[in-house]
């Protein structure tokens, strides 16, 4: 009986285990092919499978006559392969690269959230030594590599900061929002151009697909690439700078701080376009160690603020001009009015000096001669919101829509300003008189100034400015011609005839910018000279040329240079030749002929 019993029981506990083992089964089974089928099967492609990305060539940006600005090159990029990857060759690997210690943890440790097959450039633009090392120890470097890319070519003679911009690899805060379209470690357009016009410029990827092992180690393409995806250049971008004009541009402001902004009056296409100090944007074609950006943003002088549109500046007497149109027009005045200057105006109990004693003053002479007292008069009689509006009407206190997006609107005070700064009752009528010479609490970027240049020359007819003059599409060749939005002030020509005449008589008559007359410019201008609460004055100058038929308006502002007769108008004048006179006009037509084989 016993021992029936004990076979009996000895019978169940195996039917037990087996029953239990077959059921284990099944639940792996199902969850193996069912729930997790995809999964596994996704792994087991990648496993035999391995698509390699291909970066596609950035758009190259041409001035207005087919010569490059930016172009590009080739370069060696080291990446990591986490999935692979032994974090114990990290100090090996830094000390190759020159990294800090603890470098690459940091790096592998922000990308965490990322799959682990998807590889993580640790270095750009790197030493064909450092090729030549990995090639030799690639045996022990399991889940390293390196991939040959383009990026930035910037030795093309002008630097163009500010106006070209830099790119950077994606931050994980935008890669969230457009993670369809790039994936981590791709370079994206981080400011200037390069930003603005990021979607047309990139490219599109290309993807070569190769057989792998259990270990990820290539054995193959897969079907003779027959499956491969070629890459797409970016647009390649004509602007409208002209690299002549923008190379002496820049030339002349070595050693100085300022900006220097240069547009063509009928189309509102900039011309030259310098903020100083630049940056090298050599320094941003790599990896940019954060002690370079440190430094960078630390320098006294700033050379990370964009100052041709985000520098803040009184105009001083180059803003003369938007008294004497709006004075005219409200038919406050006309050519016949004369104002006596003893050498300054007095209003309530406080004397408003004039750098000279002018006399009987009238319209031309006031700008020819830079009388202030025309000024402090001709103000009082327009009064805040008035000259506010003309103001207003050209451009300053708001943005001029330039096509990059780093860019301030400016100060044009009013009523409401100060209404809204000192109370009601903080301020009294006597805070105009100061604006008629374009002091006061006026601030003004250098590229409206340029575009206030650009309306005075076309009689009050231009169109924003923009950078951008046509784009490309390198796989078709078809070239797309830009269409700026235009501007019309609404000012009678007659108006524009009178001041546009005084501009003249500052630079061939006999006014403050005689130094720069040359009949084969035929320039006409304003000096100024802005009063600077931090240190010594800036020197100002607007104008245009030639004066019956302009094809150039410029604006340049000199930081703590004094007067703008010796600081700022020599550099208009030898930016304005480059771009009218060219030494050899031949070489024009062969780049143009150059431009139309890449159309």
């Amino acid at each position: 009986m016993s021992e029936n019993f004990g076979s009996l029981a000895r019978k169940r506990i195996l039917f037990i285990i087996i029953v239990g083992y077959v059921a284990i089964s099944i639940v792996q089974l199902f969850s193996m092919q069912i729930l997790n089928g995809p999964v596994y099967n996704e792994r087991s492609n990648e496993n035999s499978v391995k698509p390699i990305y291909q970066t596609a060539p950035r758009g190259i940006l041409f001035d207005r006559y087919g010569k490059v600005l930016v172009g590009n090159k080739p370069s060696f990029s080291l990446r990591i392969t986490p999935s692979e990857y032994n974090d114990t060759l990290n100090p090996y690997i830094e000390s190759i690269l020159g990294y800090e210690k603890g470098y690459l943890a940091k790096l592998l440790k922000a990308s965490e959230s990322y799959s682990k097959f998807i590889p993580r450039r640790i270095a750009k633009d790197v030493d064909f030594k450092v090729i030549a090392w990995y090639e030799e120890n690639a045996s022990k470097l399991q889940g390293v590599d390196y991939v040959m890319e383009t990026q930035r070519d910037y030795s093309f003679g002008v630097m163009g900061a500010h106006m070209f911009g830099y790119t950077k690899e994606i931050p994980s805060s935008i890669l969230q929002k457009r993670k369809n379209e790039y994936m981590m470690g791709d370079e994206i357009g981080f400011s200037g151009i390069e930003k603005t016009y990021e979607d047309i410029l990139r490219g599109k990827k290309g993807i070569n697909y190769v057989l792998v092992d259990s270990r990820q180690k290539t054995i193959g393409s897969f079907k003779e690439g027959k499956e491969d995806v070629p890459t797409i250049k970016g647009y390649d971008l004509i602007l409208g700078i002209d690299k002549d004009a923008q190379k002496v541009a820049e030339e002349s402001f070595k050693d100085k701080r300022g900006a220097v902004v240069a547009i063509e009056p009928s189309t509102g296409e900039i011309i030259a376009f310098v903020s100083a100090p630049e940056f090298n944007l050599n320094d941003f074609a790599t990896v940019t160690s954060s002690k370079k950006f440190t430094e960078l943003m630390q320098d006294k002088d700033k050379p990370m603020l964009n100052r041709a549109t985000m520098g803040y500046y009184s105009p001083g007497s180059t803003f003369k001009m938007i008294s004497a149109i709006a004075a005219l027009e409200e038919g406050l005045i006309d050519t016949t009015s004369r104002i006596s200057c003893p050498g300054g105006f007095k209003y309530g109990d406080h004397f408003f000096k004039c750098l000279h004693t002018h006399g009987s003053t009238d319209i031309y002479t006031s700008i020819e001669k830079s009388c202030n007292t025309f000024y402090y008069s001709t103000v009082v009689k327009l009064g805040l919101d008035r000259w506010s509006k003309y103001s207003k009407l050209f451009g300053f206190g708001h943005k001029s829509g330039v096509d990059i997006s780093e860019e301030y609107p400016g100060i044009v005070p009013s009523t409401e300003y100060y209404n809204k700064v000192y109370g009601k009752n903080g301020w009294t009528k006597g805070f105009v008189v100061s604006l008629g010479i374009g002091q006061g609490e006026l601030s003004v970027t250098p590229i409206q100034m340029a575009q206030y240049a650009a309306l005075i020359a076309n009689y009050g007819k231009s169109a924003k400015p923009h950078f951008l003059k046509a784009y490309v599409d390198t796989k078709t060749n078809k070239r797309s011609e830009v269409q700026p939005k235009y501007i019309n002030v609404g000012i009678s020509k007659k108006t524009f005839d009178v001041v546009r005449k005084a501009m003249w008589l500052v630079v061939n008559g006999a006014g403050t910018a005689v130094n720069i007359k040359d009949p084969k410019l035929n320039i006409a201008g304003k000096t100024g000279t802005a009063q600077n609460p931090h240190g010594k004055d800036h020197a100002v100058f607007v104008g245009f040329a030639p004066y019956d038929n302009p094809k150039i308006a410029i604006a340049v502002i000199v930081e703590n240079a004094g007067f703008g007769s010796t600081a700022a108008a020599p550099i208009a004048r030898d930016v304005i030749k480059a771009y009218l006179i060219k030494e050899k006009p031949s070489e024009i037509k062969n780049q143009d002929l150059a431009l139309s084989k890449i159309r």
